[in-house]
């Protein structure tokens, strides 16, 4: 636990007008910063000696439709050394989904930005080929935002009456 608070009191000093917030509860820490300065902290937590997050776990997309800036990006790091895990969100306006590409510093990050991007439309600059990588190119919206009805509306063989509605 001392370990943890380090890492808050050190993300505190170092980014005090970045960090949004810092949450401790769940099965790991969770920092949520400004996109102005995504990359410097996890530079920061791969770079320096004491935080030692050297691993890029996982780079993924989320999308809050009903939330100010709705799209961002989690990025999950991972301190081999001490198996200690860190989550760190951002988030960007769905109008200009741009953030910086950690490929100069976790060559992973490479298909997880391009996936992101193909499935989120989020875009990150600097990134070496920004192209869609599971979908097909011509493809003009971003399939796991959620832009869409659950249900077909105009749909006519089924029968709510069967659903509870």
């Amino acid at each position: 636990m001392e370990k943890v608070n380090f890492i808050i009191e050190t993300l505190n000093i170092r980014f005090d007008k970045g960090t949004l917030d810092m949450d401790n509860s769940s099965d790991m820490l969770t920092v949520t910063v400004g996109k102005s300065i995504i990359h410097e902290v996890i530079r920061f937590l791969k770079e320096d000696e004491m935080m030692g997050f050297t691993f890029l776990t996982t780079l993924c997309g989320i999308h809050f439709p009903d939330s100010p800036l709705p799209l961002g990006v989690i990025y999950h790091l991972h301190n081999l050394t001490e198996n200690r895990r860190i989550r760190v969100k951002t988030f960007v306006p769905q109008e200009s989904p741009h953030l910086p590409s950690i490929t100069p510093l976790f060559a992973a990050a490479n298909w997880m930005e391009r996936e992101t991007f193909d499935f989120y439309g989020i875009i990150f600059d600097g990134h070496p080929n920004l192209q869609r990588i599971l979908n097909v190119e011509y493809l003009d919206y971003f399939p796991l935002r959620k832009e869409y009805p659950l249900e077909d509306p105009t749909r006519e063989d089924k029968d709510d009456r069967f659903f509870g509605r």
